[in-house]
């Protein structure tokens, strides 16, 4: 049974763009039924999910709290460590573990996990390890099928039995 999803963030919770206005704001956009999914997953059923990401910023802090989700490390550049730590604090293995990643620094991770994901826009060497090439972009809709999936794998409800 999957216990844990793992989120990359730039290029597969978002398109990957970083925008900045004239003022070095940065800004990223979610997308919103990605963010269901994540939701529901963390809080109706509760399991656990971590983001993972290379990059700091305050938006993905925030965009984590809203999701429930409890594990965030950024900043990271050895993605296979912080799991590692993060199984242990959990008493799972890898084969629980299910992740989503689209460019290199994700590669450790999803050759090691139980079911590895990427969106249809990764990278061709991320493509060539993922067990499972979304249809959807990364940051419009990747993750809400990776979730889907891993609720058919588990034999637990679908989405549509919380809001139906």
């Amino acid at each position: 049974m999957i216990k844990l999803l793992i989120f990359d963030v730039d290029g597969t919770l978002t398109s990957g763009a970083i925008t900045y206005d004239n003022k070095g704001n940065e800004f990223k956009s979610f997308d919103v039924k990605d963010g269901m999914a994540i939701a529901s997953w963390t809080k109706s059923f509760n399991m656990n999910a971590a983001i993972i990401t290379g990059r700091k910023s305050d938006i993905v802090k925030k965009r984590s709290g809203e999701l429930g989700i409890q594990h965030l490390y950024q900043g990271v550049h050895n993605k296979y460590e912080v799991i590692e730590s993060i199984l242990k604090e959990l008493n799972i293995t890898w084969k629980n573990v299910a992740c989503i990643g689209d460019d290199l620094n994700d590669y450790k991770m999803l050759k090691k996990c139980k079911i590895s994901f990427c969106p249809a826009d990764a990278v061709t060497d991320i493509k060539d390890i993922s067990n499972i090439i979304c249809k959807s972009n990364g940051g419009f809709g990747a993750v809400r099928e990776m979730i889907e999936y891993i609720l058919k794998y588990n034999n637990m409800d679908d989405l549509k039995s919380l809001w139906v």
